[in-house]
């Protein structure tokens, strides 16, 4: 789950259903999403009427159907350079303590100084860089203290959440979850860590979603994006560490699902233990 661990050992996989009541072929429990009810459009009656077929009331004007909105999709470059920077530090390409100019690194990505910087500025905020005058931007030193500190924190947060969720949530809600939980197993598999990265938030969100509370969204999840940045030195994540994180998902979905208290509580609290190792 966290890019930034560095772990002595591989935490064994967690095959699905290992620690759920699942049947021996490790397939999930079939999740049974009520049927909603399709409302079927009534005819709606125009105000006043409608004049019969061929017949037009005097002064009425005619005119074509209005054309269908066209969706219009504007992409920020700011955003998506912003993504591409927040890859590159999850992937290690920008190394911890070294400092990068906005030309250098907009020539690296085909585009001017501007939106890097803006994008740099908003790593700034974030605490992922640091700014140095008339040079660029320092990428921001980790050891392994404010690690642990990070998952402890998001521990005490996420922990007491969700399991309060797996007493109330009814069972076909985390089989929604389902391709969530598999999308970080598919970027464990072929060991990409950026993927991984971000599929790994976009489950925890969703979890946390469930809650109702956006506050406690925004906040699990920028401790969450701060935990995946690499340390300053530690080997990179391996693949191994992956997998087992992403195989953890998928047996937490398979507790939830059997509303196995037990599980669920065990899984989580070693979800959270994993992260500052």
């Amino acid at each position: 789950m966290e890019q930034g661990s560095a772990r002595e050992g591989v935490r064994p996989a967690y095959a699905p259903g290992a620690f759920s009541r699942t049947p021996a072929d490790g397939r999930m429990p079939e999740c049974r999403v009520p049927e909603q009810a399709r409302g079927e459009q009534a005819g709606v009656e125009r105000a006043g009427g409608r004049p019969a077929d061929g017949e037009r009331a005097r002064g009425e004007h005619t005119h074509s159907e209005p054309p269908a909105p066209r969706v219009v999709q504007r992409h920020s470059v700011r955003g998506q350079i912003l993504d591409a920077l927040r890859a590159a530090l999850v992937d290690g390409e920008l190394v911890p303590g070294q400092v990068y100019s906005a030309p250098a690194l907009g020539a690296r990505f085909g585009v001017s100084a501007t939106p890097v910087r803006e994008a740099m500025q908003r790593l700034a905020v974030e605490g992922a860089v640091e700014v140095v005058p008339n040079r660029g931007f320092r990428v921001s030193e980790r050891g392994p203290r404010e690690l642990a500190e990070l998952a402890e924190v998001r521990a005490l947060i996420e922990v007491p959440v969700m399991m309060g969720l797996a007493r109330t949530v009814p069972a076909h809600r985390w089989c929604g979850l389902r391709p969530l939980a598999e999308a970080t197993v598919t970027a464990a598999a072929v060991g990409d860590r950026a993927a991984y990265a971000e599929s790994d938030r976009a489950f925890h969100r969703a979890v946390l979603m469930l809650s109702g509370n956006e506050q406690l969204v925004a906040v699990a999840d920028e401790l969450h994006r701060r935990s995946q940045w690499p340390l300053v030195s530690g080997p990179a994540t391996r693949r191994a560490d992956l997998l087992a994180d992403a195989s953890e998902h998928t047996a937490l979905l398979d507790a939830l699902v059997s509303q196995d208290l037990a599980v669920v509580q065990a899984l989580v609290r070693e979800h959270f233990a994993g992260a500052d190792r």
